[in-house]
């Protein structure tokens, strides 16, 4: 694997008395996407709210070569860090194309949004029809290529997508992740969070398990694909969606 843009040591991440994220260590290479399995309250939306800031968390959280320590959401997102949360967090009552040119509002980018806006256009056509309609009258699909089209306006170097599939038809994932496999092509690093294993696995170039807030199992997805626990656990009937 190559140098990696994103390091996390023995991060830890607790809510009171429950502990969500427990002494997890994980790399990202540059250029690579990495994706993070396991089932509903494993821990995988804490780890990566962690590594965006925005909850709390002990241990070390490194990207390109410096440590974050205490650094704002603002700031790791001027540094070329972007999330894309599950829930999508859109501004609803505000256009498409609205929605995106927030996506750069705040940042420290030079120029003028149009280039990106029309980077956007090219990646995600069908947004561009949907340009002045209301991000509330989307449908599930065209609202994750927003939220993800809104991330990439901030020109991230690395992208978490904290399941993108969730609640989509199997042509939109197919669609949705094959976009995540062109930006990985284009040197955008993305780190994946996903149920449907079998989807993610297609398009990883490495992958950890996560149960219960600690890492039980890592490899390449060939690796992964190949241990009969991962096939009982996680390419059952449940992730039959295929890319």
């Amino acid at each position: 694997m190559t140098q990696p843009i994103l390091e996390v040591r023995e991060l830890h991440v607790s809510y009171d008395a429950i502990i969500a994220v427990s002494d997890v260590s994980l790399h990202v290479p540059k250029a690579s996407i990495v994706t993070i399995l396991g089932p509903n309250g494993a821990g995988k939306s804490s780890l990566l709210n962690a590594i965006m800031g925005v909850v709390p968390s002990t241990g070390t959280v490194t990207f390109a070569g410096r440590a974050l320590g205490g650094e704002s959401v603002e700031a790791r997102v001027n540094d070329g860090l972007s999330l894309v949360p599950e829930k999508r967090e859109l501004f609803y009552s505000m256009s498409v194309e609205d929605n995106l040119r927030l996506g750069r509002f705040r940042l420290r980018r030079s120029g003028s949004a149009e280039p990106m806006l029309n980077e956007m256009w090219a990646l995600f056509p069908r947004l561009k029809e949907r340009r002045k309609q209301l991000a509330g009258t989307l449908s599930g699909g065209e609202r994750q290529m927003l939220a993800m089209a809104r991330a990439l306006m901030g020109e991230p170097r690395l992208l978490m997508l904290d399941e993108p599939s969730l609640g989509l038809a199997p042509l939109i994932v197919r669609e949705i992740l094959q976009t995540a496999s062109n930006l990985r092509d284009n040197g955008v690093s993305i780190l994946l969070v996903e149920q449907n294993a079998r989807a993610a696995l297609r398009i990883a170039d490495y992958g950890y398990v996560l149960e219960n807030g600690r890492v039980m199992m890592e490899g390449d997805p060939e690796a992964l694909q190949a241990d009969q626990r991962i096939v009982e656990s996680y390419l059952g009937v449940r992730s039959a969606v295929s890319v």
